[in-house]
């Protein structure tokens, strides 16, 4: 236990860097195993199993916590396990499972890519991958219904530019930021036991008739591990739209203003952020299974929202990346020297 906790520490530095580039340069491929989608299997399973002893509201409460500590709990004990039991074979195999499966909690290359996904449908001439008539609204709104949990079917063009750039800002904490803070906090386990809290929050977390009991503390639990990930989010995008020359100030602005207006206590940081840098507005009316929900304004309504707000956004998003990268490396390379 000494063993892996000391490799994993001195070789922390090292997996962070080593799964960013993989995950430049991979993404996410459907053909490679992939832990997250394993984990969203395995809620499924356990849901199915623990709601038919759940059929009072106060069962379901209980019933949900038991989820949550058993997902969760099992996610990092078994990546834990795994890590141990190949220390006993070599530190290379050890280095190498690690570095995938730090990978596998980073989203940077496929968050552009579904971002860009959605804006080549939209603009069907940038891409090759449209022939003429192609691609269109009706397109678009069906590539951003994969990465939004909102009605996409009646969205107008610039409401799906700003549900792209809503969507890049705020992942670029939860599939980004948060992931690399838990890497360099705890390791592989630890990140991963993160990614089963971010998917529990994203398959069970509604506020709905099913899921308004059984996954309230699993809401609740992310809007915890994910606190202190979005105000550092919001920070870098301040410090990356500074280095990029957007309006730096208006995203501090903006985060002190409006990050707060967000239904979510983490979501706002990030946008705001993204919105002041931008001079764009988020927020307004979005459409839930048909039903609509008014959410406040974040950002003052200076630019109208365009492609270019969306690559802006990406590139935002890349450079926020790597800042975190820098910061963790450093942080690792400090507690290293004061460890040794």
């Amino acid at each position: 236990m000494v063993v892996l906790d000391k490799f994993l520490l001195h070789s922390a530095l090292l997996i962070i860097i080593f799964a960013y580039i993989l995950d430049l340069l991979l993404g996410d491929p459907k053909w490679l195993p992939h832990p997250v989608r394993w984990i969203g299997r395995y809620i499924t399973f356990l849901e199915d199993k623990i709601k038919r002893f759940a059929d009072t509201p106060l069962s379901e409460k209980i019933g949900g916590i038991f989820l949550f500590i058993i997902v969760v709990g099992s996610v990092f004990g078994l990546i834990w396990f795994l890590l141990l039991l190949t220390t006993h074979h070599s530190p290379l195999t050890t280095l190498i499972l690690a570095v995938f499966l730090a990978y596998t909690t980073l989203s940077i290359k496929s968050l552009h890519q579904e971002a860009y996904s959605v804006i080549h449908a939209l603009n069907p001439s940038l891409s090759p991958l449209y022939q003429r008539g192609e691609g269109g609204i009706d397109a678009a709104r069906k590539r951003l219904s994969n990465i939004v949990g909102r009605d996409t079917q009646n969205l107008s063009e610039e409401e799906i530019y700003r549900a792209v750039v809503e969507t890049v800002a705020e992942n670029t904490s939860d599939g980004i930021i948060a992931p690399l803070f838990y890497l360099a906090v705890g390791g592989p386990a630890l990140a991963l036991a993160y990614k089963a809290v971010n998917t529990l929050d994203s398959m069970v977390g509604y506020k709905n008739e099913r899921y308004e009991n059984f996954g309230w503390f699993s809401a609740r639990m992310d809007d915890a591990t994910n606190f202190i990930p979005a105000r550092l989010t919001s920070i870098l995008i301040v410090a990356a739209s500074f280095i990029l020359r957007f309006n730096w100030k208006d995203s501090l602005k903006i985060i002190w203003r409006n990050a707060r207006n967000h239904p979510s206590p983490n979501a706002g940081y990030p946008e705001a952020a993204v919105a002041g840098a931008l001079g764009v507005q988020l927020g307004g009316t979005n459409y839930y299974f048909g039903a609509p929900h008014n959410r406040p304004f974040i950002g003052d309504k200076n630019n109208e929202f365009t492609i270019k707000s969306v690559k802006d956004t990406v590139k935002i998003m890349h450079l926020a990346a790597f800042l975190g990268i820098i910061l963790f490396s450093g942080l690792l390379l400090v507690s290293n020297l004061y460890i040794w």
